[in-house]
Order: C-alpha cells, then sequence, then structure tokens
C-alpha cells in the first residue's frame, strides 16, 4: 500500500502534476482565512526585528493551509499546502481581482522578469506516524515576452490569468508568453517534486513510497 498523501489545495495544476508523478492524493481544500494567516505571520516576523519576504509569505500561507485541514479532518495521512505568489518589483502578487487588474499586471510584467514563489508545508498526521512537520519554499525567476496589449487583452479575455497566482501560468494558456524559467519548472507549474521528495526524506519516507 502506498503511503497516502492528501492534497490541501484546489488547485487542478499540482493535482495534475502530483499525478503525472504517479502520485494519487486525496484534495481537502483548506478554507483557512489567509489575510488572517498573513497577519500572523508579518506580526510574528515584526516582533522578531525582520521583515516578511514574499518567500516567507508563502511558507506561511502553506503551513496554515495545511494545519488547518489537519485540524478540521481526519486526515491519516501526510497533507501537503502549497501556495503560490509572484514577485514582482519586491511586490507580492497573488490572483487579480478582475480583468482590468489582470491587464494592468500584465503590462507590468511584459518583458520583465519576476520571481514565481511556492510554498509547501508538509505534515505527517497518518496513525504510527512521526507526527513531524516541515516545510521549505521553491523560488524560481520567471521571464516574460514582451506581449502588445492586443495579446494581453487577449489573453486575459480567456479567464485564465483570474484564476492563478502571478496571472500566468507556464503549462496552459500562459505558455507562449513566458520566454524562459530558470529554477524549477514544477514549482511555477503549483508544487516542486524535487523539494517535496526532499521533505519526504526528512521524515524518513522515500517519494517512491507515494506511488500506487
Amino acid at each position: 500500500m502506498p503511503v497516502p498523501l492528501l492534497l490541501a489545495s484546489q488547485s487542478p495544476a499540482r493535482l495534475a502534476t502530483l499525478r503525472s508523478a504517479g502520485v494519487e492524493p486525496d484534495v481537502i481544500v483548506s478554507d483557512v482565512d489567509e489575510d488572517a494567516a498573513l497577519d500572523a505571520a508579518r506580526a510574528a516576523a515584526t516582533a522578531a526585528g525582520a521583515t516578511l519576504t514574499p518567500a516567507d509569505a508563502v511558507l506561511a500561507l502553506a503551513r496554515a493551509k495545511a494545519e488547518h485541514v489537519v485540524a478540521e479532518y481526519e486526515c491519516e495521512a501526510l497533507v501537503l499546502g502549497c501556495d503560490s505568489m509572484l514577485e514582482l518589483d519586491g511586490e507580492i502578487l497573488g490572483k487579480p481581482a478582475d480583468a482590468p487588474t489582470a491587464i494592468e499586471r500584465w503590462r507590468a510584467m511584459r518583458g520583465r522578469t519576476g520571481v514565481l514563489h511556492t510554498g509547501h508545508w508538509l505534515v505527517d498526521d497518518r496513525d504510527g506516524g512521526t507526527g513531524g512537520t516541515l516545510g521549505a519554499t521553491s523560488s524560481t525567476v520567471v521571464r516574460f515576452a514582451d506581449l502588445t496589449d492586443a495579446e494581453i487583452e487577449a489573453y486575459v479575455a480567456t479567464g485564465e490569468p483570474l484564476k492563478v497566482a502571478g496571472a500566468f501560468t507556464v503549462d496552459g494558456l500562459g505558455g507562449p508568453y513566458v520566454e524562459a524559467i530558470e529554477g524549477d519548472y514544477h514549482g511555477v507549474v503549483g508544487v516542486s517534486l524535487p523539494l517535496l521528495r526532499h521533505l519526504l526524506a526528512d521524515l524518513e519516507i522515500a517519494f517512491h513510497e507515494l506511488r500506487a
């Protein structure tokens, strides 16, 4: 029997990425208050005399999602929470609220580079498991194409940019508009398989043990 994995995320891209690696997780979408989780993380950073970085912000949200699911459900599985944001000029950008915001966002992004951060948090909630909890962030440089206004408007009109962090995908309709990435492709999609392997190893679990 494979080690059970539960994905605390509604992202179809994350689910598809895990499935492509031979893992069939259960899914429970966390309804954690993300604004409250970020406020708490900022307060903790401030109390420690630090600033909450974009990489720390997505890690805090990934942890909040995983721990919320563990607290609310009898999971009896490894629980994986993930969260992604794009960093551009030091600002963290999640999903755009509406089409005009997505268009404005793409006009700022075109022809430039940003960093896509994806936080991962893993909790071992299995009966007889280690009870371990740990996480890390995958950060990948993304270079965007210099799109015309017409290309931006056509892409936003598909609705895809409104559903994803940073208003783009690399594995979907946004693929033609990403010139290059420097780092982990899967991290940009939404879940870094190499990073997940390292987190599992810290819990003394091999990645192949997740496979059916």
